[in-house]
């Protein structure tokens, strides 16, 4: 009995041996199944270097040179199967030994829609020069700008934000300056309405960009798009699950760089030597950092939530979001509410209906920048105000500190509050209703009517007490208010045929815009405090208030043909007529043609071999654009400014009227400003879609250019005239470079490049040779800028500096006309704004749910006039300065590059820098969960991430920061710095939900 359970038991324990060894010996031969195979492209072509990976892991191999491959892999595994250009494969291996895989292109990217005037065509088809701007990084940044989306992504055009407020625009050239005194923004078109201004728009709705950059793909906006045009898409509804989508982020945005100001003894010394009366007491100490006072470590936030759905007879898309930015002057910030609405109903087969709502609120408040210290600049105010003042007054509560000894010094904390209490308010609502209606599947009519009204309210206030202006002011308020209405009505027919080979695109349409405007401005003064800061605080109500109205017109008629023969040769022709109002009936009417072709030569039979090759193109346009931006609502008439004349006392006469005073000459031969450009062009894609590039040459005449011409003092009876006057030309290249780097399983890095080539002339000035601008300094009292036929737009214009005289520490300043003095016959052109190339490169590497992506962006060859210096460095009176001038000339014989204090200073190219630079633009780190807990608790998406912009900039500009020019968006002048509003770092935590 016992050797019977002792043999039941021995045979129970063999029984689960030999198990446990054969199920171990099922999985060793599972994991050490050989597949192999080989892996070709759709001609049966092998593929060296395809990647073969094990799902789920890193183990994997790639393909020889012959697209053999070999690996061993669990018998139940999945395979996945990627090559660059090709889409991804995945194969259950199921015990097979042998695999063989037939790769299928993926065309995409050439088959993707890009939207262009009043239509939209195949990439592949394109025959004109059109960037793409990628959106999908968009949700990940911290901007409030759409167009800073543009800036390094696209080439051909330049973005730049000149100022580093909050609520500052940004600076948008495509292909150049066009215009010396007219706006030389390109076109916005959102959802197919122009418009001028999007600061309204919230770049989270935003679904695709595509910048129009040759006048023919502009030259279907007419009259409107000599500066290009971008073409904004926003989000609609799709068919599906109904999805909710959370963004939001929060971060903080501190001073990218310091200028460090003199303390109270360096201060004192530097009185002594500049040799001024001043009665500076002993004991003075340095009690004010005042950058603490006046700089802060800012907070943005931004929340936005989409709800989305649709069927296939309806489709939405709602979203509402609030963003705040803070400055890191801390009276400066922007706040913005938004909403929109995108819906799109199919009534019957042949009739669609659709309405697009967009509402905004938005609030700003800057400083005041670009003017002295002493007049109210916060920036330079910073370091010309001496450490030892404090920020209020001991002797006046409620006053600020002034009693710098004699000195006109005003401090940052006083030049704050002179705009702590401006404010801007826009509203804008734009509601678009439209109806499509199908006759038949090459037929379709389009009729569209848009509504864009904007509310603006600006206050202002003064406070009487605080500041030494404002008590001379006795305290002051303003109130502006204005109202815009455009009004824009699109009919658009379209008919598209095909016949064996050939393809037809016919559109015609027309479109009408009115605007209408009104202001009311009113200011007060003479409050009793600043408890209350509305007018009716007030006792004086200035004699200027009033109201003003204005209204303008444009009628269109458009048309495109558009040509495709075997997917070989293309051609596109556009015609516009714009007729407006605020030009004379007999030159009211611009005509605006443009005509482009063409050729795959990939597609031709001799090429058919060349498997390396995916789509070559080569092609070439020529159109002609308009601009009209320069001119007021009724330029060509004969205009007069109204002078009110005093009702009341004692020998006023009370029934006075107003009187009128001619303020322009009459010029009823106002024409078009009209931009004609050429561009020739070639799109390059090798390797399976794994490198693309694209090359551009163009060259863009403007003539009869709108300026407004001053006239000689007292020989007419206005000071100006608005004319046709000159001609400017921009002729540059452009190439863009993306390449998909690795595609290697889970793994992936891709990186695209553009640079950007451009030379700007002003060929001709008819009436007025010489324009002069831009005065950068009181003391000086000389305008820096010169433009002149046979110059770049922009030059600065001075004398050149030769160093320091060591023997007296005066400025040396070359003597030009050799006459033995130095006077203004010896000025000379002493620096270019215009850079050489702009350049930007964007790296994006993405593991598994891992993406980490990269943006550099640069510019090359530019000068900047440091206005900022002659403040900060120039020792001409009793503000304090920079630590620079710690190297000052002291003694006879002395070899240094600072002169002496009290110098001889003027406009020279001592305050010409270099103005390159490479900046890390914009690092973004995020993680994209998929699966396991977040679909249990519903969430199809969860996105984490951290981003920071402005992180690194490599620069030998001295000052603040290199992206800069004080005079904003003017054409005229370019690359001055005096006291602006200095960029900033952000770093931001956020993240990206769907449900």
């Amino acid at each position: 009995m016992k050797k019977a359970k002792l043999f039941k038991g021995n045979l129970f324990r063999s029984f689960l041996l030999l198990s446990c060894l054969f199920f171990s010996l099922q999985q060793l031969t599972a994991q050490e199944l050989p597949v192999t195979g080989t892996i070709t492209d759709g001609m049966g072509d092998p593929l060296p270097g395809a990647s073969v990976v094990i799902k789920g892991t890193t183990s994997g191999t790639i393909t020889d040179i012959d697209g053999n491959y070999s690996l061993e892999v669990p018998s139940d595994a999945v395979l996945v199967y990627s090559f660059i250009g090709m889409k991804t494969t995945e194969v259950n291996v199921d015990g097979q030994s042998v695999i063989d895989i037939q790769m299928k292109e993926n065309i995409a990217t050439l088959d993707e829609l890009v939207v262009i005037g009043y239509g939209s065509v195949k990439r592949k088809d394109v025959t004109t020069s059109i960037s793409s701007v990628s959106t999908k990084e968009l949700e990940k940044k911290p901007i409030t700008n759409v167009a800073q989306a543009i800036q390094g992504r696209a080439a051909g055009v330049s973005v730049m934000k000149p100022s580093g407020s909050p609520d500052a625009g940004m600076v948008v050239r495509v292909r150049g300056t066009t215009s010396l005194n007219g706006n030389n923004d390109p076109l916005y078109v959102v959802d197919g309405v122009p418009m001028t201004d999007i600061a309204y728009l919230n770049p989270n709705d935003i679904e695709s960009m595509q910048i129009l950059k040759d006048a023919s793909s502009a030259a279907i906006y007419g009259s409107r798009a000599a500066n290009g045009v971008v073409m904004i898409s926003t989000k609609s509804g799709k068919e599906g699950v109904a999805k909710i989508t959370f963004n939001g982020h929060v971060g903080v945005t501190d001073l990218t760089n310091t200028i460090d100001p003199l303390n109270v003894d360096q201060y004192r010394e530097l009185i002594e030597d500049i040799g001024l009366n001043m009665n500076l007491p002993e004991n003075l100490t340095d009690r004010t950092d005042w950058y603490d006072e006046t700089y802060q470590t800012a907070l943005t936030q931004n929340y936005q939530m989409s709800v989305t759905n649709g069927d296939e007879k309806m489709n939405y898309y709602l979203s509402g979001g609030y963003s705040k930015e803070d400055g890191v002057i801390e009276v400066s910030f922007f706040e913005r509410y938004n909403f929109k609405a995108n819906i799109e109903n199919e009534i019957r087969s042949w009739l669609k209906v659709g309405a697009n709502v967009s509402y905004s609120d938005y609030t700003g408040n800057g400083i005041i920048s670009g003017a002295g210290s002493n007049r109210a600049g916060v920036v330079l105010s910073v370091i010309n105000t001496p450490t030892y003042a404090p920020v209020w007054s001991e002797e006046n509560p409620g006053q600020y500190y002034n009693n710098f000894y004699g000195a006109n010094i005003t401090h940052p904390v006083n030049n704050m509050s002179r705009s702590e209490d401006n404010q801007t308010n826009t509203q804008r609502l734009i509601a678009t209703g439209n109806a499509m209606i199908t006759f038949t599947d090459d037929l379709n009519f389009k009729s569209t009517v848009t509504l864009d009204r904007t509310y603006t309210h600006q206050v202002s206030f003064l406070d009487p007490l605080k500041t030494a202006w404002g008590r001379s002011q006795h305290g002051e308020a303003g109130d502006n208010r204005s109202l815009g209405t455009v009004m824009v009505f699109d009919n658009v027919l379209n008919y598209n045929k095909s016949l064996n080979r050939h393809d037809f695109d016919l559109m015609l349409g027309s479109s009408g815009t009115t605007s209408m405007w009104s202001q009311s401005y009113q200011t007060v003064s003479h409050f009793r405090d600043g408890s209350i800061k509305t007018l009716n605080a007030g006792n004086k109500v200035l004699q200027g208030n009033g109201t003003v109205a204005a209204d303008w017109a444009i009628m269109s008629y458009f048309g495109r043909l558009g040509y495709n023969f075997d997917d070989k040769y293309l051609m596109t022709m556009n015609m516009r007529a714009d007729g407006s109002s605020k030009l004379h009936p007999d030159h009211r009417w611009g005509y605006f043609p443009s005509v482009s072709g063409a050729w795959r030569v990939s597609s031709e039979s001799f090429m058919d071999d060349v498997s390396w090759l995916d789509d070559f193109k080569i092609r070439g346009g020529w159109g002609q654009t308009g601009n009209q931006s320069g001119l007021g609502d009724y330029a060509y008439l004969q205009r007069y400014n109204i002078n009110r004349q005093n009702w009341w006392g004692e020998d006023a006469d009370p029934n006075a009227l107003v009187t009128l005073r001619q303020s322009n000459l009459r010029n009823t031969d106002l024409t078009w400003e009209t931009t004609t450009q050429t561009n020739v062009g070639l799109d390059l894609t090798v390797l399976r879609s794994r490198l693309t590039l694209n090359m551009d040459w163009y060259h863009k005449k403007t003539t009869d250019m709108l300026m407004t011409v001053s006239l000689p003092a007292g020989s007419a009876a206005a000071s100006t005239i608005m004319r046709n006057e000159g001609e400017m030309t921009n002729t540059g290249f452009e190439f863009t470079l993306s390449s998909r780097n690795i595609r290697r399983g889970d793994f992936s890095w891709d990186t695209d490049f553009n640079i950007s080539f451009n030379r700007n002339e002003l060929t001709a000035l008819e009436l007025t040779k010489v324009y002069t601008y831009a005065k950068t300094s009181d003391h000086i009292d000389e305008q820096v800028v010169r433009n002149e036929p046979g110059r770049p737009l922009g030059g600065f214009y001075g004398y050149i500096s030769d160093g320091v005289d060591p023997e007296t520490g005066d400025m040396i300043y070359r003597d030009l006309t050799g006459d033995g003095v130095v006077n203004s016959s010896d000025r000379t052109y002493i620096g270019d704004p215009n850079p050489d190339f702009t350049y930007g490169m964007t790296n994006t590497v993405s593991y598994k749910g891992l993406s980490l992506n990269i943006l550099l962006q640069g510019s090359y060859g530019n000068d900047i006039f440091n206005a900022s210096r002659m403040e900060t460095e120039g020792m001409f009176d009793a503000k304090n300065q920079s630590t620079a001038v710690l190297d000052r000339w002291r003694i006879p014989g002395q070899i240094t590059d600072m002169p002496r204090a009290g110098y001889n200073i003027k406009n020279s190219s001592y305050f010409v820098e270099d103005g390159s630079y490479l900046r890390i633009k914009d690092v973004t780190l995020s993680y994209e969960f998929d699966g396991g807990v977040i679909e249990r608790w519903g969430i199809s998406r969860l996105q984490p991430y951290v981003s920071a912009s402005n992180l690194l900039t490599i620069t030998d500009y001295s000052g603040m920061d290199p992206e800069v020019n004080q005079w904003g968006n003017s054409g005229a002048v370019q690359g001055i710095d005096w006291g602006s509003y200095p960029q900033t770092r952000s770093f931001v935590f956020g993240v990206n939900v769907e449900f």
